[in-house]
């Protein structure tokens, strides 16, 4: 007779976390004369950024600090330090050894502080942001500083050069910030990246509060001093810019516009960001099924996968009620219609899934009417 055995195998179900890059920045920039240029450090709200970044001012040292006011005690993130002349790296070679090996670094947002004044660096961008996926498997998006005005422009001549630009542009994973306050890109950032709001929030939600330590507002060579005008038409320009409401106090923001085509879904950066969240853990678990013939043709290996591949969906979707008022989640609950798997070969499957973002009132109007009909 044959002696008994027992075999225990532990299965690997793919049913874990991924670790979350939301809300992680990588800065690039010049620093001081006194700090170390070429290098990686990492940063949280109690970095001492003279160590880091050295004694002198310095437009990468002002933007930092304004990220740790506006993004809270939970600040992390990375800066990259390069010299304009005679350095190792230019920005774009800074962008490449940060995320590659052995740094390996995963982040959500590059912010580029030294400012930017040709369509050219617009486009590089774009392709740097594509390339970090294609080569790298990273999805992020660049936000880059643009001329605040000068002492010798109007208010006109300054509108005219900065839209110049990005005029006619196509970037979707590029975002540009007028320092007209000399720090524009570091508050912006820290608001993008507060825990304390939803990735799927605009910058120009109100409830999120005023924004902090903002610069001094500028004037132009006749005095004449900055206004919702000016900052309107760069708005409208895709141009991201703080905004104020008149008898309101504080000051906020308006959009964070990414440079998409006219009518195309990416045209703020929220959307970027709730597809990239998607997508960085859908991706994760299409590479754990290659080749794993579970997930074949048959109809309850389909309705099995739907579910497995709808999961970052759904977690997404959650939402909270606390005293009758409901906190939204990312993104809208999914429905069955949301996903689709279709085999084109015996060895090849495509999978199709579809997000939906909540309605966000960034144009409010109200209609008041009198009842002089009742006693």
């Amino acid at each position: 007779m044959a002696i008994g055995q027992v075999k225990l195998t532990q299965e690997n179900t793919a049913s874990g976390g991924i670790s979350a890059v939301e809300r992680r920045v990588l800065f690039i920039g010049t620093c001081g004369a006194s700090g170390a240029a070429d290098v990686l450090s990492a940063l949280n709200a109690q970095s001492d950024l003279d160590v880091i970044l050295g004694d002198e001012d310095s437009a990468l040292k002002t933007n930092i600090k304004a990220t740790m006011l506006n993004a809270g005690e939970d600040f992390t993130g990375y800066v990259m330090t390069w010299k304009e002349t005679g350095g190792i790296y230019t920005w774009d070679t800074a962008l490449e050894y940060a995320l590659e090996t052995p740094n390996d670094i995963d982040v959500e947002i590059v912010a580029l502080v030294d400012e930017i004044t040709e369509a050219a660096t617009v486009t590089a961008m774009n392709a740097a942001a594509v390339s970090a996926y294609n080569v790298y498997g990273k999805l992020l998006s660049i936000h880059a500083a643009v001329p605040g005005i000068t002492g010798a422009q109007t208010w006109a001549q300054y509108l005219t050069a900065t839209k110049a630009i990005n005029n006619t542009l196509v970037a979707t994973r590029v975002a540009l910030v007028p320092q007209v306050h000399g720090n524009n890109l570091g508050v912006v950032i820290g608001r993008l990246i507060n825990s304390d709001q939803s990735i799927g929030d605009s910058p120009m939600r109100v409830r999120s509060g005023s924004v902090v330590g903002l610069g001094e507002a500028p004037v132009d060579s006749g005095s004449a001093p900055l206004t919702m005008a000016h900052l309107g038409e760069l708005a409208t320009n895709r141009f991201s810019v703080p905004q104020w409401d008149t008898n309101f106090d504080g000051i906020y923001w308006a959009d964070h516009p990414m440079l998409d085509a006219e009518g195309g879904d990416f045209q703020v950066y929220e959307n970027v960001r709730v597809i990239d969240y998607v997508s960085r853990r859908v991706r994760i678990l299409m590479i754990q099924k290659v080749a794993d013939r579970e997930l074949n043709a048959t109809d309850s290996s389909i309705a099995y996968h739907q579910k497995f591949f709808m999961a970052p969906v759904k977690s997404a979707s959650k939402s909270s009620t606390i005293r009758g008022v409901t906190k939204p989640g990312l993104i809208k609950p999914p429905a069955e219609e949301d996903i689709l798997i279709t085999w084109k070969s015996k060895t090849e499957v495509e999978i199709f899934l579809v997000v939906t973002p909540y309605e966000s009132p960034k144009k409010i109007s109200a209609r008041i009417a009198l009842d002089l009909t009742s006693l």
